[in-house]
């Protein structure tokens, strides 16, 4: 190693869905006909009333220091929203805002993980998370769940997990990157384990929240548990349902002491989130949410569109999810099978790789999310690019042998 590397540094890896964006970007520039299915990024554009808020903020001069995590009129829009939504009753001293929801997760983990401490994460898993508790000296608890059980761990698994060493458990839902989904039912179960063991802390990534389909009922487990309460951090954002990505807010709330280690957190490293986007996101929680239904319906006949395709490719297996706006197919019968040039596909890392060199689709493998052999789809783009990407796909898949 480097002398000038840091351990920290040589425990964590980049971001395999960015390098995938950037890779698809960078032969597109070069000229190659190809489609990006990597980016978990809505190609709808952020509602016209939050931009206006992001303009008016910038023209009446609201682009000084702020709060170090967050301005009040945004934690009391939080606060208003987490009750209106979740039922949930918090006060903004237990509200954080960060520039996205990796500082919030970094932000928490900085603040309570030791060398030794154990995280435990269900598999596939958003690709951060294991790094964020790489970068603390604690130690990621990955336990693999199976699309038969929809890709949710279940009690038996979380109780099988649990150790004295155990700090947190982080609950995505819908995930990122099945769009697997808990309701109340299955948090149920997993809450009840939880109160057996009552130092283990939860973090609730909700990012999702608002993207589910079919009549699927978001459910969050302080919710359904409040003997949960104190323990659980709630994260959510505005990236995913607001198309508001690159304005850079993601908000947590939980108990006092926690939400003040995290500012003390941020107050060394990133101090707050960009003045202008926290004025476009407290319009984005208080203004009209009308906008959202009719997206998801469009998602949701994307993701029926994918799903059907995908399961009609050679060796491609693909479950249904129940949100966010990712597929999570199987590639597992097309492992051993060679490409036209002559590469084996061995896993399947192979085969996003062959798939990107002979039909320019870029998806993200599945041994990314911990989560083998499988491959990440994002439907967020256009119904005519996702049924094309879809046919290249079949494509490739019917000239392996």
């Amino acid at each position: 190693m480097t002398p000038f590397k840091s351990a920290a540094l040589a425990r964590i890896k980049p971001s395999p869905t960015m390098a995938v964006t950037q890779k698809e970007r960078e032969l597109k520039a070069a000229g190659r006909d190809t489609i990006g299915l990597g980016a978990g990024e809505p190609d709808f554009d952020t509602p016209d009333n939050i931009k206006e808020a992001g303009i008016a903020a910038i023209r009446a001069g609201k682009t000084k220091y702020t709060n170090v995590d967050g301005i009040p009129e945004l934690k009391a829009a939080i606060c208003a929203k987490f009750l209106r939504e979740n039922g949930l009753n918090y006060k903004p001293e237990q509200v954080s805002v960060a520039p996205g929801g990796k500082p919030i997760i970094y932000n928490a983990f900085m603040a309570t993980l030791n060398v030794g401490d154990e995280v435990i994460i269900p598999a596939p898993y958003w690709v951060s998370y294991t790094d964020i508790v790489h970068l603390t000296g604690a130690t990621p608890i990955v336990v693999q769940t199976t699309a038969e059980e929809g890709f949710r761990l279940t009690p038996e698994k979380l109780e099988a997990a649990i150790t004295p060493a155990t700090k947190w458990l982080i609950i995505n839902s819908p995930s990122n990157p099945t769009g697997a989904a808990y309701g109340a039912e299955h948090l149920r179960g997993l809450a009840d384990v939880l109160l057996r063991h009552p130092h283990v802390m939860i973090l609730t990534d909700d990012m999702y929240e608002h993207l589910l389909y079919d009549g699927f009922k978001f459910a969050t487990i302080a919710a359904v548990e409040p003997a949960l309460y104190e323990r659980t951090l709630t994260m959510n954002g505005v990236s995913k349902a607001y198309a508001m990505t690159g304005w850079r807010i993601g908000y947590a709330a939980g108990p006092v002491w926690l939400i003040k280690g995290m500012a003390n957190i941020m107050s060394q490293s990133t101090s707050n989130p960009t003045s202008i986007s926290q004025y476009a996101a407290v319009e984005a929680l208080n203004g009209p949410q009308d906008f959202l239904p009719a997206r998801n319906k469009v998602f949701q006949e994307r993701r029926d569109l994918v799903v059907s395709m995908l399961n009609q490719a050679t060796g491609l297996s693909c479950p249904k999810p129940e949100g966010a706006f990712y597929v999570y197919p199987s590639c597992a019968g097309l492992i051993g099978k060679t490409t036209p040039t002559g590469v084996v596909i061995a896993n399947d890392e192979d085969f996003a790789r062959e798939l990107l060199e002979a039909e320019g689709v870029a998806v993200v493998h599945g041994a990314a999310f911990g989560g083998s052999p499988a491959f990440r789809i994002s439907y967020a783009t256009s119904t005519e690019q996702l049924e094309e990407a879809c046919r290249r796909i079949q494509r490739f898949c019917a000239s392996l042998s």
